[in-house]
């Protein structure tokens, strides 16, 4: 969303006040959050958020091919500020890259990329998902108490639109999971009764047939059920005499693999 850039920290953290969160996606806050913190912090700054869910960082959103190089690039050695703020829950400042002991790859590519300052401001996200937004900053020293205190303050934006984020996206793949789950057991079910009717099978045996052919063609138990649904036979190869139909007027087939 377009916002038009703020005076100071102060207009920009009165901004992000008066958004509406209902009426906002989390990406766009997100985004704005990032835009605002590049627009009023000092030392001409690059911004980015990084999501830490179960331990695997991501960055969420960035404001600049510099803070997305120097996040991927501190993902790729597994240490860094931006890590260290997000497992600690500590305020990370780098005040000199050229020269902090800390990080010491991280200090040297940052420094090389143009970034002489940096400042990651964690976020309490959930029990299971941590974060930062990190500022990186083109000159050394760059941060003063003034904008520490407004870092912490778009940081506090930040954490509200990453937990949501998260809620909402773990709310989906869930939503997607079950029905994947839903339209599996159903085909499953299908096959089963088909099995069953054929070659007269209690339930658990018509699972235990479509679970024989699945493990002989190496094929997955869904997609063994799915084609025999389809063409109403089982794939060649499952069992002895898997994808022959019973004639019409005989008996019950021999269920397949039987002796």
């Amino acid at each position: 969303m377009a916002i038009d850039p703020p005076a100071n920290a102060a207009a920009a953290l009165e901004t992000l006040g008066r958004l509406s969160l209902r009426e906002l996606s989390m990406d766009d806050l997100l985004s704005t959050v990032a835009g605002l913190a590049r627009a009023v912090l000092p030392g001409e700054p690059e911004a980015s958020v990084t999501l830490l869910v179960r331990d695997r960082p991501t960055t969420v959103v960035h404001t600049g091919p510099l803070a997305l190089d120097l996040d991927e690039s501190q993902y790729q050695q597994d240490q860094g500020p931006c890590l260290h703020a997000a497992r600690s829950g500590e305020l990370t400042e780098i005040t000199d890259t050229r020269t902090d002991p800390r990080w010491p790859d991280h200090g040297r590519r940052a420094a090389e990329r143009g970034s002489l300052s940096s400042l990651s401001i964690p976020l309490a996200v959930d029990d299971d998902v941590a974060g930062a937004l990190n500022v990186y900053a083109r000159r050394a020293a760059a941060f003063d108490d003034a904008a520490r205190a407004a870092a912490t303050g778009f940081g506090s934006y930040a954490a509200v639109a990453a937990g949501n984020l998260h809620a909402y996206q773990r709310a989906r793949s869930q939503a997607d999971d079950l029905q994947a789950a839903l339209e599996s057991r159903a085909v499953i079910d299908q096959a089963k009764g088909i099995l069953m009717e054929r070659y007269r099978l209690t339930a658990d045996q018509a699972f235990q047939l479509l679970t024989k052919a699945s493990m002989g063609t190496n094929r997955k138990l869904r997609t063994i059920a799915d084609e025999l649904v389809h063409t109403g036979e089982l794939p060649a190869g499952s069992g002895d005499g898997a994808g022959r139909r019973p004639r019409s007027g005989r008996p019950a087939s021999r269920a397949p693999g039987d002796s």
